[in-house]
């Protein structure tokens, strides 16, 4: 029985999509800080990769660029990584949550799990609210699809 405090369904956001790529790409693509800077982000933003040390403990801090002008800073952990599996991170900048993304190798294809959780549902309608994170996430999913596509020409 899954108890209250457990549950996160009022505070987490979840895509699941099918690539059209091998899982091997796939993960190049999420872990290498020369891949992550040109998808990463909703439209319009672009990314320096400062640090990205793909390992459990591993930092990884970027700037996203917004399409503003506005630079907003992340930093977040590296929790657990396994090699074409899984890997979750804490993003330790406003807004705290923790991400887990599974690759599920499916023949040349992948699917991918993006589950991110906030602290507080009050966080989370925060962070929609203002910033639009649901729909910034399927942006950068998306994104992430369209940079893999050249990869397969």
């Amino acid at each position: 029985m899954e108890s209250v405090k457990d549950n996160t369904k009022d505070r987490e956001l979840m895509i699941t999509r099918k690539i059209n790529a091998p899982v091997e790409l796939v993960w190049e693509v999420w872990t290498k800080p020369e891949h992550i800077a040109n998808w990463w982000g909703p439209d319009g933003f672009t990314n320096t990769i400062t640090k990205m040390e793909v390992r459990p403990g591993g930092v990884w801090e970027l700037i996203m660029h917004g399409p503003d002008g506005t630079d907003y800073p992340n930093k977040s952990i590296f929790k657990e990584v396994l090699p074409l599996e899984k890997i979750v991170y804490e993003h330790v900048s406003e807004p705290h949550i923790v991400a887990t993304i599974t690759f599920e190798k499916q023949g040349k294809q992948t699917i991918i799990h993006w589950h991110a959780v906030f602290d507080s549902r009050e966080k989370f309608i925060e962070v929609v609210k203002k910033h639009k994170a649901d729909v910034g996430l399927k942006q950068n999913v998306e994104k992430m699809v369209t940079y893999l596509q050249a990869f397969s020409k």
